[in-house]
């Protein structure tokens, strides 16, 4: 295998690669320096020496197979990923400064007049290569993980947006519609004492998810102070008892409360205190069904208090229980979700009990099983007074001033027949009551289930349904009403009235199969027109 001399000049001196030529029998007949800088083996030592021979290893990672499809007139390519040598240090060679060095070798036959006489093996070094790739790798991965992420938090924040629409139109809209009717006056001494309860207790709602929303905008904006002073843990605790006893009583639910009595007092503000114990104790009766049973427990814990709150409630999947006390994290935020509520309020609680200084966790054998949450503070001698911190003690009171027009455009609709569907008793029966004194004849639903059995027996001329319903939501509902037969009411006209405002939700609704979409609260003028409307045809 005759070489020119600048041939053999470049292949031993300038040559950035390592080259390894052997006859057909594997015998080396050519190495240049690259090779004998990076395998430690002088030239004119290994030289006629028997490949497989010099190094047996190539035997044990099947790479002698390699050498066989070459002398076999194939070319063959070792994998860039090579760690260590393609060709390991000899025996008792102590330089190990390349161990870690990645190859790629090219084996090729050496071919004259046909046929095959050895071997041209073509060794490259490509650490550097394999390490810029690794590291674009790793940089891809980053960045689509952090978009990921990015693009996780944005669908959070849109949902939550999208239930707090939800949450607050829903009681405005019982609250509009209680006004209406009462402004026509023509309700009794008992429908004025019920409207006015409707829209007292849709004001309280409204009134206490307004308040988590500032609150959740205080801890995100740092301006969440405490008025820090020596506090009775069990007198808070028996206030925040009777606040929520009623509602444990109109669900049957039993309200067990042991409390120790406590040596010392805990150092924080009564009021967000008050507020932690009734959000943890509001949540647990909220997740229990019916004859339930909720358990606060009190007691000393070396230097600190723990109070635990457990119900028998539907428990928290393994899933969702790393993400309990995150703002904007519900564990079902789609229309169809059985509780309302923004999902705020343990995050809220979590943020109060660190500003005390303590722990919150929160602990479920699964979904079904119930859940119970453990919240630590810290005790304090009866004789000290920690220093006030900030102190935050305005709850910025709610006003709205609002003036509603009475209208005396009473246009006929005797004879027009609706059905009503929604899961809110108050919202459901302004709906009834509105309509009717606008001379509709009203049927209502409660739920979608209830309102396909009604039109087996009864056949309306419009169907007006709510959309965030539990277990089946208005999407579901209409697409039931459409795979009816034409007689029993698959194309009857209808409205959906939504608290999840916007153009892609009004889309949504449309291409679902409604006529016309109403955001809550509904103006009853409007919608009695468009009622005579559709009605009409």
């Amino acid at each position: 295998m005759p070489l020119t001399a600048a041939a053999w000049r470049w292949f031993n001196d300038l040559s950035a690669q390592g080259i390894l030529i052997t006859d057909a029998k594997l015998n080396i007949r050519a190495w240049n320096n690259w090779l004998e800088t990076h395998s430690g083996h002088r030239t004119e030592r290994i030289i006629g020496q028997n490949l497989l021979e010099v190094y047996p290893d190539l035997a044990k990672r099947d790479l002698d197979e390699y050498y066989k499809d070459v002398l076999a007139g194939q070319v063959r390519v070792i994998s860039q990923r090579l760690h260590g040598y393609f060709l390991p240090l000899p025996p008792g060679t102590d330089d190990v400064s390349f161990i870690h060095m990645q190859q790629s070798a090219r084996i090729a036959p050496l071919i004259e007049d046909g046929r095959v006489i050895g071997t041209i093996t073509v060794i490259e070094d490509v650490t550097e290569r394999v390490a810029r790739e690794d590291q674009l790798v790793r940089l891809l991965g980053g960045e689509k993980a952090a978009r990921a992420e990015a693009e996780a938090a944005n669908r959070a924040k849109d949902e939550f947006l999208a239930t707090v629409s939800h949450e607050l139109r829903t009681p405005l809209h019982s609250i509009m519609g209680w006004v209406q009717i009462l402004r026509k006056g023509k309700v009794d001494s008992a429908g004025l004492e019920h409207a006015l309860e409707a829209i007292e207790r849709s004001a309280r709602a409204q009134t206490s998810l307004i308040e988590d929303i500032l609150d959740a905008s205080r801890i995100i904006t740092g301006k969440l102070h405490l008025d820090v002073r020596p506090v009775d843990l069990v007198s808070v605790i028996e206030a925040a008892l009777d606040i929520v006893r009623p509602a444990a009583d109109a669900k049957a639910i039993k309200l067990h409360a042991r409390m120790q009595p406590l040596p010392g007092l805990v150092p924080g503000d009564t009021n967000r205190l008050q507020q932690l114990v009734w959000n943890l104790l509001s949540n647990a009766i909220k997740f229990t069904p019916r004859e339930g049973r909720v358990e606060l427990r009190l007691e000393r814990i070396g230097s600190e208090i723990e109070l635990a709150v457990k119900d028998t409630g539907q428990g928290i999947s393994e899933d969702f229980l790393p993400f309990v006390f995150e703002r904007f994290r519900q564990a079902n935020s789609t229309a169809a979700r059985q509780h309302g509520g923004l999902g705020l309020g343990l995050a809220i609680v979590r943020h109060l009990v660190e500003m005390h200084g303590g722990t919150v966790r929160a602990t479920s054998a699964g979904e079904g099983l119930g859940a119970t949450f453990t919240v630590r503070l810290p005790l304090i001698d009866i004789g000290k007074t920690p220093e006030s911190g900030g102190r935050d003690n305005a709850r910025f009171p709610q006003s709205v001033d609002q003036e509603v027009s009475r209208s005396d455009f009473e246009p006929p609709f005797n004879g027009i027949r609706v059905l009503i569907v929604d899961d809110d008793v108050d919202a459901r029966e302004v709906l009834n009551l509105g309509l009717s004194q606008r001379g509709i004849e009203v049927q209502a639903a409660a739920t979608a289930g209830e309102a396909l059995m009604m039109l087996r027996e009864w056949r309306p001329d419009v169907l007006v349904s709510d959309i965030g319903m539990p277990n089946e939501d208005g999407y579901s509902l209409i697409g039931s009403v459409r795979s009816l037969e034409l007689e029993r009411g698959g194309q009857i006209p209808a409205v959906a009235l939504t608290g999840y405002s916007g153009v892609e939700e009004r889309r949504r609704l449309l291409s679902a199969g409604y006529q016309e979409c109403l955001s809550k609260p509904v103006d009853f003028d409007e919608l009695t027109t468009l009622l005579a409307n559709l009605a009409a045809g």
